[in-house]
């Protein structure tokens, strides 16, 4: 099984964590070619300062996967950490983790300088 991970920064409102997780989720499939029938968990964290959706809803109904595991969790609060912002981990059955391509967009391709 691999996992591949990514961020995303989003403002505080229902349609913008909503269409940032769609859009993280959507790349993540994308670069790494998935069936989605081989994901089996998507995991989300997201920082303190966005609280108005669960990212995992639309992501769900939007890309019907409604065989997936979806967990959402409160991502530690770090005093110069990023803020606003998404991560997911997406579990993708039958993949070689050597073969998974991250995906670390916008603004939080910070996090992950070495991916570039």
């Amino acid at each position: 099984m691999g996992a591949i991970r990514g961020a995303i920064c989003a403002e505080n409102t229902v349609e913008d964590i909503s269409a940032k997780s769609l859009q993280l989720v959507s790349e993540i499939i994308s670069r790494n070619k998935i069936d989605k029938h081989r994901i089996s968990a998507i995991f989300f964290s997201c920082t303190d300062d966005l609280n108005a959706c669960y990212p995992a809803k639309s992501v769900r109904e939007q890309l019907e996967l409604g065989h997936v595991a979806f967990m959402c969790f409160a991502e530690m609060s770090l005093p110069a950490s990023l803020k606003h912002c998404i991560r997911a981990c997406v579990f993708v059955d039958g993949l070689n983790q050597e073969q998974c391509i991250h995906c670390y967009l916008g603004e939080a391709s910070v996090l992950r300088t070495d991916l570039k």
